[in-house]
């Protein structure tokens, strides 16, 4: 309970840094901020944990692309992926499969960086559609072992997420990070006698915060050059 606590604290301390660096660009006269907040370029990418897993594990397969787009200290981002998932139990075996996007903001605390590093803290807003089936056999005294199925198809379900995380430029137009989340308060809609037990994006719906990490892998398109924005001018 004590490492939640204080992640939450962090989070917390984070947040009100962001929104004093919020007023503190708010302060500045309009003429320092013209032009800074006009996108300079968009960065397109992709989760390597997912690659990783779908090739070396026979229980998950899935993918996640990733993009960026950055208002001066502020970036637009969006994921959309893929995930299925197979279990097996003791009687039977799980499996599900649907796709999920993310929406939401970050904040980079580091602005000046002329490579346009990052550290940033954000928000995320999950939405997946997916489908589930459990398989497995029954033993009754009059018929034997018989197999039965239960499923849920076209289920709704969504999240909020707090994350953090680095970007870090490793060539010209080629950056590899990380980003940490912290899943929070699940919701699916449309479930039938199936309890939904695994959700493409978020994970196992039992628990709640759950904990997500993702090492990315991004190329830059760039659509102008900034005016001064990034070396503190």
């Amino acid at each position: 309970m004590l490492p939640t606590c204080n992640f939450f604290f962090s989070l917390l301390l984070a947040l009100v840094t962001t929104v004093s660096a919020f007023a503190q660009d708010k302060e500045k006269p309009a003429d320092t901020l013209k032009g800074k907040f006009l996108p300079t370029g968009i960065r397109l990418g992709t989760d390597a944990i997912s690659i990783i897993k779908s090739r070396m594990g026979n229980n998950f397969s899935g993918w996640e692309a990733n993009a960026d787009v950055d208002f001066y200290r502020y970036y637009a981002t969006m994921d959309y992926g893929n995930w299925s998932r197979h279990e097996v139990l003791t009687n039977g075996d799980y499996t599900n499969n649907g796709t999920y996007f993310r929406i939401g903001v970050d904040c980079n605390f580091l602005l000046k960086d002329p490579d346009r590093n990052m550290f940033f803290i954000g928000f995320r807003y999950g939405h997946s559609t997916f489908s589930e089936t459990v398989n497995y056999t029954d033993s009754t005294s009059n018929f034997g072992v018989i197999s039965k199925s239960i499923s849920n198809a076209g289920l709704q379900g969504h999240w909020g997420e707090l994350t953090t995380g680095l970007r870090v430029k490793i060539w010209p137009g080629f950056w590899m990070g990380y980003t940490a989340r912290m899943k929070f308060v699940p919701g699916v809609k449309g479930a039938g006698a199936l309890a939904p037990y695994d959700m493409p994006g978020y994970g196992l719906l039992s628990k709640a915060p759950y904990w997500g990490f993702n090492y990315q892998l991004f190329w830059r398109i760039p659509f102008r050059k900034a005016k001064g924005a990034l070396r503190g001018k």
